[in-house]
């Protein structure tokens, strides 16, 4: 092999090697890839206690049929409370295929919202969970519980099957799966995700540990 046709190959080596590389870096850069935190919350985000000063936003990733959502809840509202006015708090929808209603139940929530009840839906479904939770079909129970909470029952059939509603949760979902989400709940404290079990006290002095630096 003549020296001029061993630089040439060397060269070309060289430059497929830099092309490969530019497009691994940005596919691992790019706004969609794993751990990013841009879209961790969006403009649409439900919103359950807003801080003015914009110091802390705890952001959680929830599936409302999943046992160990329900035993965070309690901690997670004992926190609401004691922080209102000073976290931002935010849910995301992450449902999971193993959770026969899951995907339904974050329709009704994201249904109840249009009517300005995600709250109070997303805690009447956590409140209840035991009664619905792994049950077949538990639709008709959302509706009762929007009926409940006074909401306008042929809007909320229409958003409950409206293409849009279910475009609004998998978006939340694929937020996740790009910020890293496997399971849930899965918490993030100021875009670092929570890799403690989220207790009361573990996401205590986390939120304190924001509030402080």
């Amino acid at each position: 092999m003549s020296t001029n046709l061993k630089f040439t190959i060397g060269v070309v080596v060289a430059v497929l090697a830099v092309v490969v590389g530019a497009v691994i870096f940005a596919s691992n850069s790019g706004p969609g890839a794993t751990g990013d935190p841009a879209n961790l919350v969006r403009a649409e985000s439900h919103r359950l206690g807003t801080a003015a000063d914009g110091k802390v936003t705890v952001v959680e990733f929830l599936d409302f049929e999943c046992p160990a959502c329900a035993a965070a809840y309690p901690g997670v509202e004992k926190l609401r409370a004691e922080y209102a006015g000073k976290i931002t708090y935010v849910v995301r929808h992450f449902p999971l295929e193993m959770h026969p209603n899951a995907q339904a139940a974050s329709l009704a929530a994201q249904a109840a919202g249009n009517q300005g009840k995600f709250e109070q839906m997303y805690q009447k479904l956590y409140d209840n969970q035991q009664t619905w939770g792994n049950q077949p079909n538990q639709a008709p129970t959302f509706e009762a519980y929007a009926q409940e909470l006074g909401l306008d029952m042929t809007r909320f059939r229409a958003d409950v099957a409206a293409p849009e509603t279910a475009q609004a949760v998998e978006t939340d979902r694929q937020d996740g799966i790009a910020a890293g989400v496997t399971g849930t709940p899965t918490f993030f404290v100021n875009g670092e995700q929570f890799e403690q079990t989220p207790t009361y006290d573990n996401l205590k002095a986390a939120i304190d540990a924001a509030l402080a630096g």
